[in-house]
């Protein structure tokens, strides 16, 4: 990672890039998402799938402002990548890492061949693991011979949704919707599809969140503010913040917009919710020694457990 000022600008983006891909971050210490992007676009350029296929240089906008402008940066944060000495394509707000990733990977160079992974698989006698393409089609045609293998069906939208291949998503996603009655964990992948479609096409998506809060503290009961910062704080994966929004308008009008905020509340809930591991059932309410389990069990114990425990009871609680 470089931070990128006007005296290194055309030797670590311009000459750089003629060499190797140059993403360029704008952002700024005040800027909320920006600061949940950031993490993200660091992860990846250090990820062994993606490290010296690119580099990332950060610009801080506020201080870089003659390189905002000469961009024509208008809200952050905004990347853009650079080849050759010139931008090819960017994006706007903070996408998930898989969207990010499928943004890259339509730009980047292949990476270099696992080899020493895929030896190392073989030394140690563990599968090589499956990469994306190929889970995506063994998915696919998973789905193809058995269309009722519900597991493949939504390990497949979930596999689409983090590629950021959104219409497929959808058409993955619909068998499952029509259903009656509908699994609940299907439904949880509708509202989630829906906050990300909502931050990939409106405007309000590209909001910092100081932005949706001015507002708010200007009109408690601006519900449709409240929703999209729920919905962009979702899809940021700050769960449990995109709840507490949610919470505030289910508190105020339990009806507004077809119990829309309620909807995706529990679909969060759903989505944070851990897979019950299946349990042995020679083994079931017994310890290792045979003798019976008393008092809270392990799974209650879970932080996470705990805290969906927690805001369903809050969730209860408002509905009342």
């Amino acid at each position: 990672m470089i931070d990128i000022t006007l005296e290194n600008f055309d030797s670590e983006v311009v000459a750089a890039s003629s060499q190797i891909p140059v993403l360029l971050d704008f952002w700024a210490p005040w800027c909320g998402p920006c600061k949940a992007l950031g993490p993200i676009l660091e992860k990846i350029e250090t990820d062994p799938a993606y490290a010296g296929r690119f580099v990332l240089a950060k610009v801080n906008s506020d201080e870089q402002q003659e390189i905002s402008q000469g961009f024509g940066i208008r809200s952050i944060p905004t990347c853009v990548l650079m080849v050759d000495g010139k931008p090819v394509n960017g994006f706007q707000g903070a996408l998930p890492e898989g969207q990010v990733k499928a943004f890259l990977d339509k730009y980047l160079p292949a990476a270099a061949p696992a080899e020493t992974a895929a030896d190392f698989a073989d030394e140690e006698g563990m599968p090589e693991p499956l990469d994306t393409a190929t889970e995506m089609r063994r998915l696919h045609e998973a789905l193809t011979i058995n269309p009722g293998n519900d597991d493949a069906r939504y390990e497949y939208v979930k596999l689409l949704m983090e590629n950021h291949m959104l219409d497929d998503a959808e058409a993955a996603l619909a068998p499952a919707l029509a259903e009656i009655p509908r699994q609940i964990r299907f439904d949880a992948l509708h509202w989630f599809l829906n906050a990300i479609q909502f931050v990939a096409t409106d405007s309000r998506g590209e909001w910092a969140i100081d932005q949706f809060d001015a507002k708010i503290a200007d009109n408690k009961r601006d519900f449709e503010t409240r929703f999209a910062k729920a919905r962009v704080l979702m899809v940021m994966g700050h769960w449990v913040m995109a709840m507490d929004e949610l919470l505030e308008i289910i508190m105020r009008d339990k009806a507004w917009n077809d119990a829309q905020p309620r909807k995706t509340y529990v679909a969060i809930l759903e989505l944070l919710t851990p897979p019950q591991p299946k349990p042995d059932p020679s083994t079931v309410g017994k310890s290792a020694g045979g003798i019976e389990l008393t008092g809270k069990s392990a799974t209650e114990q879970d932080p996470q457990i705990q805290l969906i425990s927690s805001y369903r009871r809050k969730l209860s609680m408002a509905l009342n």
